[in-house]
């Protein structure tokens, strides 16, 4: 059957992924509002955690993240139950770079490919953290089968987006959703096959206005 790949984000109303840990997690791109997940913070956002950080699992990670991680995690006391976690579990890194991946259970991953592969045998899940490049490349591919999301209820503005370009078009089914009691919001989707469309409107024919407007559309006036 093969792994799942599972993608843990946690997220802005806006969809801003970048930094929710710590002020100096990724100030890359002037990002100064690190650490915004902790402004935040209630209980129901740490049994999310607890929901997808449950072994057995490997990690999959993008070379930023893995920085991240390999240069905090390796240093936390084993007592802490993440930090014994990560050093236990093995951690994958898609990346092209070829520079060495210190931390203890890591190894590189050339290209999807080589995730699609690694994918297909046989093992525990793998868990994304952060990695904001791998989405749009693990869904064009369709590797990605569950999304575990925390919605925080906090703007951001700007910062590095969990879909950002490149991300395919595709809907999702809930597995499940919960509201925490300080507004964070936490979906579990699955993907459930393309954009369904259709309309709401009266199917009459559309107005000489409607019709304008449209040609305004191709034209470029609108």
């Amino acid at each position: 059957m093969g792994r799942r790949i599972i993608g843990a984000a946690f997220l802005s109303l806006d969809g801003v992924m970048q930094a929710p840990g710590g002020p100096e997690e990724d100030r890359s791109g002037g990002f100064d509002h690190g650490g915004w997940l902790a402004g935040v913070e209630e209980e129901a956002i740490g049994n999310q955690v607890d929901s997808f950080l449950r072994p057995p699992f490997d990690l999959l990670l993008g070379r930023r993240t893995y920085d991240i991680f390999a240069a905090y995690w390796p240093y936390i006391p084993a007592e802490n139950p993440i930090s014994a976690m990560f050093a236990t579990c093995r951690k994958f890194v898609l990346t092209r770079s070829e520079r060495p991946l210190a931390w203890q259970g890591s190894e590189r991953l050339p290209d999807i490919d080589a995730v699609a592969a690694l994918k297909a045998q046989e093992g525990p899940d793998l868990v994304i953290q952060g990695s904001s490049t791998l989405y749009p490349q693990l869904l064009a591919e369709e590797l990605i089968d569950r999304l575990v999301l925390t919605v925080a209820p906090v703007m951001l503005g700007t910062g590095k987006r969990l879909f950002g370009a490149g991300t395919p078009p595709g809907t999702f089914r809930a597995v499940e959703t919960r509201v925490g009691a300080g507004g964070t919001v936490m979906m579990t989707l699955e993907p459930a096959g393309l954009v369904g469309t259709g309309t709401f409107d009266t199917p009459l024919p559309p107005s000489e206005a409607e019709l304008a407007r449209r040609e305004s559309i191709v034209a470029g006036t609108w």
